[in-house]
């Protein structure tokens, strides 16, 4: 690793200020760095750039200029969603600079072990529920990454003795280089994000990324039952720990006993054959498979991280999920209203929908990044009631509905500048077609962008709309 006094007085360019961006700007300052941020967003749209001026970044607001990226920088850290086709990173890439994300920078400054996690669905639950189990165990764990909070903003002042729970999208990890964890978390592989990566070998390198630089000494958790997950086991050196919530495995966490998956015990079992029950499938505090192969997930790191069987036992029961992920808002007229905006992809949403034991008014539609819908189909001619169809892609769903023979279809035709009214519009109807006993969820199958600033905006604004029916 890179002694870190190397930044002294070399200038980093910082691509983008969203709040990572931010956090690394600060970080590089207290390394002694000279740091330029650059934001394409106009100077009254960066309310951040006196703060940071004010600790002596340099901040540029606007178009990036040609000279921004030179022969004189050291390094670029770049926003993750920033595409590597973007002009100054092609200029990086020419001149020979580095280019990398700030989980790699805060990897580089973490004295703290590092527990990642990624996947294509589940990484912000399992993240989460990670950090209650060692919470639970009396461990110190700071939970941060992909779910809201900078790792560069954490790391600095952690220390030997904690644990750094970071969740980790494929976008932070393409940017990586060095970046190792002592235990990894792969939950699983599905087909989502083709507009940044555009095929799905570069979306799986991203995402093996979390394993490649892992030694025997660390430990690889990883979806016994993905095929993708199970030939990427090949890629480390690390221990691998496996998971399953479809077979009994000869190690790893897994469910033992028979019939439905609530119905069997969740257990460990280690190299020697000894065999530990953790607890009872059915009393997991989230309902749905998707939410039980999550629970399998952080048994197995939290186990591995040093947690004991009766705390991870506690944090599995007395957990109930986090905002805008299967959350449960209110009850009306005995219609219970649920808010999944987290589901940025046809796989989330088909996941949210098996947690259902009831008839679903369902409200999706987002950005259209090119995915189809098939996936929907069986739920769209079965537990769905009536589709509520927003965003760019309703005449897409709209045509997967008709496709599953579904009748009841509304059709939401406000865009991103009238973005709350075409939310009221939308739980309006939904409640409109809903029926005592029924659920209305919202569980966009798509990213927020074409309408909403983010899938939180866009959570907040059904809720919003839900309570003021």
């Amino acid at each position: 690793m890179r002694d870190l006094d190397w930044y002294k007085d070399k200038e980093v360019v910082v691509l983008g200020l969203a709040r990572s961006g931010q956090a690394v700007s600060r970080l590089f300052r207290r390394l002694g760095a000279r740091v330029v941020a650059s934001d394409r967003k106009e100077r009254s749209q960066c309310p951040e750039a006196a703060e940071l001026e004010a600790t002596g970044v340099t901040v540029i607001c606007g178009p990036h200029p040609d000279n921004l990226v030179h022969p004189g920088v050291a390094l670029v850290v770049k926003n993750p969603g920033i595409p590597y086709d973007a002009e100054p990173v092609k200029r990086a890439f020419e001149l020979g600079i580095e280019v990398v994300t700030e989980v790699e920078i805060a990897y580089r400054v973490c004295r703290a072990p590092i527990i990642g996690i990624t996947g294509s669905n589940g990484k912000t639950t399992t993240t989460t529920w990670i950090g209650l189990m060692l919470e639970s165990a009396g461990k110190s764990a700071v939970v941060a990454g992909n779910i809201g909070l900078p790792l560069s903003e954490v790391c600095p002042d952690l220390t030997a003795d904690q644990w750094l729970v970071a969740e980790l999208s494929s976008f932070q990890l393409k940017g990586t280089d060095r970046f190792r964890p002592r235990i990894a978390c792969l939950l699983n592989i599905y087909e989502t994000h083709l507009d940044y990566h555009v095929t799905m070998d570069d979306y799986i390198e991203s995402k093996a990324k979390l394993l490649q630089n892992q030694t025997s000494g660390d430990i690889a958790v990883l979806n016994w039952d993905d095929p993708v997950c199970r030939r990427l086991a090949e890629r480390t050196r690390a221990r691998i720990v496996p998971f399953s919530a479809r077979q009994p495995l000869e190690t790893g966490v897994f469910l033992s006993g028979g019939g439905e998956p609530a119905e069997r015990t969740i257990v460990y079992r280690d190299a020697s054959g000894e065999q530990w029950s953790i607890l009872p499938a059915g009393r997991v505090g989230l309902p749905g498979l998707h939410n039980l192969e999550n629970a399998l997930a952080a048994t197995a790191v939290s186990l591995a991280a040093g947690a004991g069987p009766e705390a991870v036992a506690e944090a599995l029961q007395a957990f109930r999920g986090v905002e805008h992920r299967t959350e449960y808002v209110c009850e009306k007229n005995g219609v219970a209203f649920y808010n999944d905006s987290k589901a940025t992809n046809p796989t989330a949403t088909v996941k949210a929908l098996e947690g259902f034991d009831r008839p679903v008014v369902l409200i999706a539609g987002g950005m259209d990044r090119g995915t189809g819908f098939e996936a929907l189909i069986p739920w769209l001619g079965g537990k769905v009631r009536s589709l509520v169809a927003i965003g760019e892609t309703r005449e897409k769903l709209a045509q997967t509905a008709a496709m599953a023979g579904l009748a009841s279809v509304h059709i939401v035709e406000h865009g991103r500048d009238k973005a709350a009214a075409a939310m009221r519009e939308a739980v309006a109807a939904a409640f409109a077609a809903a029926r005592p006993g029924d659920a209305v969820l919202l569980s966009p199958a798509c990213a927020s962008w074409d309408m909403f600033a983010s899938y939180e905006e866009r959570g907040r604004m059904f809720k919003d709309a839900v309570h003021n029916l």
